[in-house]
């Protein structure tokens, strides 16, 4: 026995020398494993993308993370296959962290002749193709690393800018590198581009000018060319146009198109893009959210009468029930929208969706804030109830949570309740 143990301890030392998703430190709790699963699954599997080996070697370890080694398995084999058709070479230096994830699998799964196999593999790609004098890693592991470790998070999104430049600086020519950390350098930006850096901004500009047919990152240069307040409304529907021709999918730049539309087009721009989108792919599940989005911007826009328009409130409400069906992560404020978006055409339907989530039991102090600034609002101006709008902005404002929804009750609550009092002061004068 003891020999056998040796011979597993001597494994498993190899085993951590490796570079590959098991030795990278990836600790991703079980929601964002799930989160991954589902964003890789938008990000694309066709032919178009570069990316696609990398895809199916995250995919494959989340998979092996979930519990389900025969997925990873497949995932991890498809990868292999995959930078060999890309690559169109039976092997090369682009599979090292492939044939690592083999050789930890196979291990995990008691297959230890297989993993020795693997490890062979690797060793002898290493020989072959060396890293350069001063690194310590070759550039197609430096590059896979990052693109492994900008799925994760800020501090790990760090580590990935600086291994992306260091794998450019090793291969300056490869063009999907510079690009790619072009695109994580802006990334953080994402959400607001208003406060995009200058130096960030001219780095997105010659990542789209020398890589004109990357359709992400023309997206990305035309939504932070909006937020500079440059006029973009012409040429937003000509890369509409392109990127519906070619896919939905997030890396060929729908994501930033989609908030493009919703920031800087008319809601009707917004919903036309939505049923184009839908009428052009049925089954995609971005193409969905995006719709929901932009139908939940109209109804619930103040200047919407839904009187007249009941047939855009049902709709709006029918996708957002399916987007909340495809997204299983739906929180609170998915539900709340949902309340808001009844309230239009069916009340009691919105007051049941509220009492539901009035009477949820683990809701901690800041969901029970949002929740009750939402629901003074709605009783406010859906059932025209100033005692239960008052009432409830008190119960956000108890919650000692500093936070937009406190300020709202704050502010709101103070308005409902002056003429309210101005009132009572008058009756019972007798005025």
């Amino acid at each position: 026995g003891s020999e056998e143990e040796i011979w597993t301890m001597a494994l498993e030392s190899e085993l951590n020398a490796l570079q590959c998703h098991f030795t990278w430190n990836l600790e991703p709790s079980k929601s964002k494993l799930n989160y991954l699963r589902d964003a890789l699954e938008d990000i694309a599997t066709d032919e178009g993308n570069v990316w696609l080996g990398h895809i199916y070697n995250l995919q494959g370890f989340i998979q092996y993370k979930l519990g389900s080694s025969e997925e990873a398995l497949k995932f991890f084999r498809r990868a292999t296959e995959t930078f060999q058709r890309l690559k169109n070479s039976d092997e090369g230096p682009w599979l090292m962290v492939n044939f690592g994830n083999l050789a930890w699998l196979h291990h995990h799964m008691g297959e230890d002749e297989k993993s020795h196999d693997y490890l062979s593999k690797v060793e002898a790609l290493m020989r072959e193709y060396p890293a350069p004098p001063e690194e310590e890693l070759h550039q197609e592991v430096c590059a896979e690393k990052a693109w492994t470790l900008m799925k994760f998070d800020k501090e790990k999104k760090l580590q990935a800018e600086e291994l992306f430049q260091r794998a450019v600086r090793m291969q300056p020519d490869n063009l999907e590198w510079q690009t790619k950390w072009v695109i994580l350098l802006a990334d953080c930006f994402k959400v607001n581009m208003k406060r995009m850096t200058p130096d960030v901004f001219e780095k997105v500009k010659s990542a789209s000018e020398r890589d004109p047919e990357n359709l992400y990152v023309a997206a990305l240069y035309l939504r932070a060319r909006a937020a500079k307040g440059e006029q973009i409304q012409d040429e937003a529907k000509r890369l509409a146009e392109r990127i519906l021709e070619s896919s939905t999918k997030s890396y060929n730049g729908f994501s930033h198109l989609r908030r493009l539309y919703i920031e800087y087009m008319s809601k009707d721009e917004a919903i036309k893009l939505a049923d184009e989108t839908l009428r052009r792919y049925p089954d995609c599940r971005c193409a969905k959210e995006f719709a929901a989005i932009c139908y939940k911007n109209k109804v619930l826009s103040q200047d919407f009468p839904p009187s007249s328009q009941s047939g855009i409130v049902t709709r709006a409400i029918s996708l957002w029930e399916e987007r909340i069906v495809l997204y299983a992560e739906s929180n609170l404020k998915d539900q709340i929208t949902l309340a808001d978006l009844y309230a239009k055409v069916d009340k009691e339907k919105a007051e049941q969706i509220y009492s539901e989530m009035l009477n949820r039991k683990h809701l901690d102090s800041a969901e029970k804030q949002m929740l009750y600034n939402c629901y003074a609002r709605y009783s406010f101006f859906n059932r025209n109830d100033s005692f239960r709008a008052i009432e409830y902005h008190m119960k956000a404002v108890e919650i000692q949570k500093e936070s937009r929804y406190r300020q709202k009750s704050i502010i709101k609550g103070s308005a409902i309740l002056n003429p309210i009092l101005k009132q009572l002061y008058m009756s019972v004068s007798g005025l």
